[in-house]
């Protein structure tokens, strides 16, 4: 378990090297039999301050074991919309009665 104070420093450490924006997004390619490829987005990759590395953040691991990465064009929004979390149902007294 880590104390607060040592918790602080490295993500200090983490955050001067990794600039905000990310430059590319992270994919896995899946083959489909009579159709287009389909692309999943798996995350995002950040690159560091000193241009000497890549931070990958990834939401899902691929199947293959393969990641595409490729640049955000600049139509693109770099953080996608979050789907609504958790099941939609109405509330009581709405939705349809029988």
């Amino acid at each position: 378990m880590q104390d607060i104070a040592t918790a602080k420093r490295e993500s200090s450490v983490a955050d001067s090297r990794q600039p905000n924006t990310p430059t590319h997004r992270a994919y896995s390619v899946i083959q489909r039999d009579g159709q287009d490829d389909f692309w999943l987005n798996l995350g995002l990759v950040f690159p560091h301050k000193d241009g000497g590395g890549f931070n990958i953040m990834l939401q899902a691991l691929p199947l293959d074991g393969k990641i595409v990465c490729r640049e955000i064009s600049e139509d693109e929004p770099a953080q996608p919309t979050e789907p609504p979390r958790g099941r939609q149902e109405p509330s009581r007294g709405q939705g349809r009665h029988r």
